[in-house]
């Protein structure tokens, strides 16, 4: 049976207006750090032999899987339905397609704003109906797959709230100082943490981890022949989130900035765990989104800031970010 609708990967406007009370948009950022895992290394070819010629790229069936950064959420123009998903035109699967030149028949989009990976395999309900089983759309003769999930899984956009209402907390009790520091403390940090080392958001992660190495392997079953491909989530923060003072002011403790970086590399790095243990490729977003993060300049940025510029959805890439990062996939599938 379809779920009830729920929120999707965003922040709500007052959410936003919380978190990024001294938000201007400008200020760009010039660290080379990433907000979500590392760079893939570099695989160096063993002695002196020429590299082996690459396989070329699939030319289609090709079916796009995921969640509202791969939908392209509220990007003009609209594609597809139901109206809910939110899905656009201009979102990264769109555009590898258009640089592959797979055929408009050779390419279905499925991705729906606010999945999880429970919505890869049951019905999703959003407003104005409901989408698929994503997985569906998948048959034998499938050559190309790209999947991004997880983040509604781990709950990022939960936490991110949390921390902003526990950092409101502190402000109105006093307790900050120059810097944005709350004299050593991580309100937000220390909602999360667990004795054991632990905290409820690795948890998340970690459970996503499981959902996830079952997608893939049903997509293996589904799909024999096709080439996968599972898309990280670009950096959200500088790897140095005392950078984004100049953006964010001192609404959040930079000590919790440090908390959310650390959530975004787990969430990257289980991806990049699965991804390799089902034989999938990896696309890492994080390395060549750097510099591009929300607190960069609005002509700069990838991703929008909580409080985004007119029209567009917080916490969320832009137009920009789309084109990039179908340029980072389209690389990576062309080997």
């Amino acid at each position: 049976m379809p779920r009830t609708v729920r929120p999707t990967f965003a922040l709500t406007a007052a959410t936003a207006a919380l978190l990024l009370a001294g938000c201007t948009g400008g200020g760009g950022s010039d660290s080379k750090g990433t907000g979500f895992g590392g760079a893939v290394p570099d695989r160096a070819q063993a002695g002196a032999t020429a590299s082996p010629t690459p396989t070329p790229p699939p030319t289609g069936p090709y079916v796009a899987l995921g969640d509202s950064y791969t939908a392209g959420m509220k990007l003009p123009p609209r594609a597809g339905g139901p109206d809910g998903c939110y899905r656009s035109g201009v979102n990264y699967p769109s555009l590898v397609a258009k640089g592959l030149s797979i055929a408009a028949g050779q390419f279905k989009d499925v991705s729906c704003s606010g999945a999880r990976t429970e919505d890869l395999t049951g019905p999703q309900k959003v407003p104005g109906g409901t989408n698929p089983a994503q997985l569906d759309a998948l048959t034998a003769d499938t050559r190309l797959v790209t999947l991004g999930i997880g983040g509604n899984d781990a709950g990022f956009m939960e936490v991110v709230t949390e921390c902003a209402k526990d950092n409101l907390v502190d402000i109105l009790k006093g307790v900050i100082t120059d810097g944005g520091d709350r004299a050593g403390k991580s309100p937000c940090r220390d909602h999360y943490a667990s004795g054991n080392g632990t905290d409820e958001v690795q948890r998340k992660v970690d459970a996503a981890g499981d959902r996830l190495g079952q997608v893939l392997q049903d997509v293996g079953k589904r799909s024999p022949k096709a080439r996968v491909y599972v898309i990280g989530y670009p950096g959200l923060l500088p790897a140095d989130p005392a950078s984004c003072l100049p953006v964010l002011g001192k609404t959040v403790a930079v000590s919790d900035l440090g908390f959310l970086v650390e959530k975004e590399q787990q969430l990257n790095g289980m991806l990049r765990k699965r991804a390799e243990a089902a034989g999938a490729v990896f696309v890492d977003l994080a390395g060549p989104s750097a510099g591009h993060d929300m607190c960069a300049g609005e002509d700069k940025r990838w991703v929008e800031p909580p409080l985004p510029a007119r029209g567009l959805v917080p916490i969320h890439p832009n137009a920009r970010g789309q084109e990039a990062m179908a340029g980072v996939v389209q690389k990576a599938i062309k080997g």
